[in-house]
């Protein structure tokens, strides 16, 4: 039975010394992740402070202007759209006067026309009967 106990020990020892290892390569592992985490971040931030930075500094300037011009674009087309409107009304105050006084002119013609038609017509009218 002693035999069997070395080869136990044995056994054992070399359990517990690859559980050493093993315990000794995961923290080996946590603490290379944590450095590749660290370089990883500190390269994050050195792209930000580089190229981000200043990429949404432009960005933002463009931003502004396009916000700037449509502004102005937009104050143009309503004081373009108010001279169409007030132009259109003149045209059409113009029209009704230009029609009115059509009218009143035409009307005293039409009168004359229309009554000397109608005299033609009575003088006609008592000729054929």
């Amino acid at each position: 039975m002693d035999a069997s106990l070395s080869t136990t020990n044995v056994m054992l020892g070399i359990i517990a010394a690859v559980s050493v290892l093993e315990a000794l390569l995961i923290i080996g592992a946590g603490i290379a992740g944590f450095l590749a985490y660290r370089r990883v971040m500190q390269l994050i931030e050195q792209v930000d402070a580089r190229h981000l930075t200043p990429a949404m500094a432009r960005v933002n300037m463009i931003l502004d202007d396009v916000k700037d011009i449509s502004a102005r674009v937009k104050e143009e087309t309503e004081r373009v759209d108010h001279a169409i409107r007030s132009t259109m009304d003149r045209v059409d105050d113009t029209a009704d006067r230009v029609r009115s006084n059509v009218r009143a002119k035409t009307s005293r013609i039409v009168g004359f026309v229309r009554g000397a038609r109608t005299a033609i017509e009575t003088i006609l009218r008592s000729r054929a009967a």
